[in-house]
């Protein structure tokens, strides 16, 4: 079958499923295989369980039957799918990546330009080669922007979802040190996200761009882009506001404050002003937005337990967030003591071991009253600080905490998603 015919019976089901768990019924179930399953095994459950009919790739597994679709490849077909259906659509697509913040910058710019338009916004970090495909799947004609987050760990993958997804409009929150192990280096970081721009640019689509950052004023002088900073030349100048923990900046004689952690995040606050003025969103609902949108799944959170405040950032960790966020938590002026909870940057490769001393010597040099040390790789850094202490894991952490009173203390908490911090707040 090929794709249009595919693309036919697609709009006639209730959307995509590629879980038996999860079945929305009267869905195409695509079986998907990965190291330690075989969704083909799986269809005859997924028309069970009220699929309306399944992809399969391995001829073993066909029934005779039009419920049953037999592909080369399931995983290509439900890509080709995902790239038919968005030029079926025809509607404006802003893809966002990035080291840092993409996942909440795309919250933000979803929540801004929600105030005027229907919007369908990746969920969650379904940002890659299968995540991307099903956000676009879940649009229809009723859809008129879409927001789609793009991630990567290895060259190459942005280019990748750019050809899936054919961006109109794209924006890169920053350039980080994060998946080293993948990138090898900062460079190779900048070029892997920058497949971003490459692509907007030989397309003649829009860029959006942060001009206080070098490296995204290297695109320039690309005629199509609209930017923000703090220079003149921006077409939306901000100036930023660094008062307290949270998130501010000041625009057109308007502060916009946020619920956000750290004030790093107001860069990608003023992304999403910035994307909203450019569509023509009002400033007044914009500042709404913006102040409103609370965040969640252990990002940039603060939290009150009992007499303790409590900085969570426990959703992802690199050298770049990591350097940020504790700079920000030591210029930070509270009236009780400050406490650091930093947990394991992954995937640094030959890299980790300096990158991890170096966040200890700068953690120690902001002199905290007390700084804890979570996971194997600061298991292994060389500390001068009587007050910092090592844990081989978060578990046995949590132990020492469950036995400690904590009365008025701010606790700053970051490291990797593995290391699941956020398990902490329960004896906070």
């Amino acid at each position: 079958m090929n794709i249009a015919k595919l693309h036919q019976r697609f709009l006639v089901c209730s959307g995509v499923s590629t879980d038996t768990r999860k079945i929305l019924p009267g869905s195409i179930f695509f079986a998907l295989k990965g190291p330690n399953f075989n969704g083909n095994q799986y269809a005859a459950e997924a028309l069970e369980r009220g699929a309306a009919c399944v992809v399969i790739d391995q001829k073993e597994f066909e029934v005779k039957s039009n419920k049953y679709i037999l592909v080369k490849n399931t995983l290509e077909t439900l890509q080709h799918l995902a790239t038919f259906h968005r030029k079926f659509l025809n509607i404006p697509i802003i893809a966002i990546t990035g080291s840092n913040g993409k996942t909440t910058t795309k919250e933000l710019v979803d929540t801004v330009l929600s105030k005027k338009y229907k919007t369908i916004a990746t969920r969650g970090n379904l940002n890659n080669h299968i995540g991307v495909p099903l956000t676009l799947l879940e649009m229809d004609e009723t859809t008129e922007m879409g927001i789609i987050e793009m991630g990567a760990n290895h060259p190459g993958e942005i280019e990748f979802l750019c050809k899936i997804t054919r961006p109109d409009y794209g924006y890169i929150t920053n350039f980080g040190k994060a998946h080293l192990e993948g990138f090898g280096s900062l460079e190779g970081v900048i070029q892997a996200k920058s497949e971003l721009y490459n692509y907007l640019k030989e397309n003649k689509k829009l860029l959006f761009l942060n001009l206080d950052d070098k490296n995204q004023r290297v695109q320039l002088p690309y005629k199509h882009y609209f930017g923000f900073g703090t220079g003149r030349t921006s077409q939306v100048q901000v100036r930023y506001i660094s008062e307290d923990q949270t998130a501010r900046l000041h625009f057109n004689q308007t502060d916009f404050r946020s619920k956000l952690t750290g004030t790093y995040n107001a860069f990608n606050m003023a992304a999403a002003l910035c994307i909203g003025l450019y569509f023509k969103v009002p400033l007044d609902e914009i500042k709404e937005a913006i102040e409103n949108y609370t965040p969640e799944n252990n990002r940039s959170q603060t939290l009150k337990k009992n007499s303790n405040t409590l900085f969570l950032d426990a959703y992802n960790a690199n050298p770049t967030s990591m350097r940020a966020a504790i700079e920000n938590f030591g210029e930070t002026k509270v009236k009780g003591q400050k406490i650091a909870v930093l947990g394991d940057m992954l995937e640094l490769g030959s890299t980790s071991e300096p990158e991890h001393q170096d966040i200890v010597d700068l953690a120690e040099s902001c002199r905290f009253d007390e700084i804890y040390l979570v996971g194997r790789n600061f298991k292994k850094t060389k500390t001068t600080s009587p007050t910092t202490i090592k844990f081989e894991n978060t578990e046995n952490l949590k132990k020492h905490f469950s036995m400690t009173e904590f009365r008025n203390c701010y606790f700053f908490i970051k490291g990797s998603r593995a290391m699941a911090l956020e398990d902490l707040v329960t004896v906070l």
